[in-house]
């Protein structure tokens, strides 16, 4: 009966395939069962200091009121000046935008500018969500295949062959989630010069990785990159991943003043300005030393060299090391066809995934959800000797298949 209420465009979309492994090793941790959760995109680094005490201050100061729909003036400056310092992108106040997570600027954009039957280019492998959020805007969403063999980045070649007259928007996501690519300035330099050829496509700069790149990669932006772009540039961004932050809920975009505009209408009427607290704190990170960085990221090499080792000695898996984010998009094709100490067959990676969930107590999340099969996204993200534990786990169970 309940399902007669709900609006047919429900039934366009799924729920988070990131979220649902996230209530699941809640549920299997209310039980007791000890479960090592490596499929959560989230950093086990605590909010550093000094962003703490600044969201601290603005709730003693006061500072507990509505802001503007898109943001205090001191926020947008601390973003606009971020651009410029980091990004080499430079903006007006009416060309950013803050709001509630990086998320919700993306979901604001597809649905403040798709119509029914626009496309929206999604290289695959990608993030949970992109193609959901296109189809609640009633678009289409039109996979490019990125292959292993070219380090999972988009090639100007197929770009090129996927854009239609109906092509309304690219995804570009760098660093990339699940695989960690990067794209170099000469990666991005390539596939800039196929967009100018096509005026009517709007890019997507999702760059919410963009501190966690391990060298000798380096981060670069589109609109940096190939400026005559800018004008059909978002840049997304946000402080939940540089800055461990993912529960304040903060994430800022820049882009062309009508594109900032339409989003900001929608956000007036949905959510309107984001945490007046988040915004206090967010300043804080965007405008102090980011002290932390250096030592955050030696932690994440240690801990990313740890689930190298443990796939290099399972027979059935393999992956490159990944170059950016937190992540590592594991090849589990040598693990199809094995039998299980139940007598299952594992015919697909989301077979894999449950099996080690099962057996192991080790969450990880399958290829096939973020366009790809047969393989796992394993975040490497936890601590240390939870990590080791859970590459031990893991080794077991797979030796127990046959």
């Amino acid at each position: 009966m309940s399902a007669e209420f709900l609006a047919p465009r429900l039934r366009r979309v799924r729920p988070s395939p990131t979220a649902a492994i996230s209530d699941q090793v809640r549920a299997l941790a209310q039980q007791g069962v000890d479960i090592i959760n490596l499929g959560e995109g989230e950093l086990d680094f605590d909010t550093p200091g000094h962003i703490k005490q600044a969201g601290i201050e603005a709730i003693v100061r006061g500072d507990t009121k509505y802001t503007a729909v898109s943001g205090s003036a001191e926020l947008k400056t601390a973003i606009i000046t971020k651009f410029e310092r980091e990004n080499g992108i430079r903006y007006q106040a009416n060309e950013v935008i803050a709001g509630t997570g990086a998320k919700q600027l993306i979901f604001n954009a597809l649905l403040a500018t798709v119509r029914l039957g626009d496309e929206v280019l999604v290289p695959a492998p990608y993030w949970v969500s992109y193609p959901d959020m296109v189809a609640l805007a009633e678009g289409e969403a039109r996979f490019i295949p990125c292959a292993e063999s070219n380090g999972w980045k988009l090639q100007a070649t197929d770009l090129a062959a996927a854009i239609t007259p109906a092509t309304r928007w690219l995804m570009l996501n760098s660093p990339n989630n699940p695989t960690g690519a990067v794209y170099s300035p000469e990666d991005l330099y390539a596939l800039g010069q196929v967009l100018l050829e096509h005026p009517q496509v709007l890019i997507l700069a999702d760059d919410i990785y963009e501190q966690i790149c391990h060298p000798p990669s380096q981060f670069a932006s589109l609109a940096s990159i190939e400026p005559r772009l800018k004008q059909r540039i978002l840049t997304v961004n946000g402080v939940s991943k540089g800055y461990s932050m993912t529960g304040w809920r903060l994430g800022y975009a820049g882009g062309p003043s009508w594109l900032i505009n339409a989003m900001q209408i929608l956000q007036s009427q949905s959510t309107s300005n984001p945490s007046s607290i988040s915004q206090a704190a967010a300043i804080a990170a965007l405008e102090q030393p980011a002290d932390f960085m250096n030592g955050w990221l030696e932690t994440l090499q240690r801990r990313r060299k740890t689930v190298m080792s443990c796939i290099e000695a399972i027979d059935g898996l393999s992956a490159d090391l990944p170059p950016g984010a937190f992540y590592v998009f594991a090849n589990c094709s040598g693990l199809l066809g094995k039998k299980t100490p139940a007598g299952e067959t594992l015919t697909r990676d989301n077979e894999v995934a449950a099996y080690l969930l099962q057996a192991a107590h080790v969450a990880t999340l399958q290829g096939s959800a973020f366009g790809a099969s047969p393989y796992l996204r394993i975040a490497y993200a936890i601590d240390d000797a939870r990590l080791k534990l859970a590459c031990e786990r893991i080794s077991r169970a797979c030796r127990e298949l046959r």
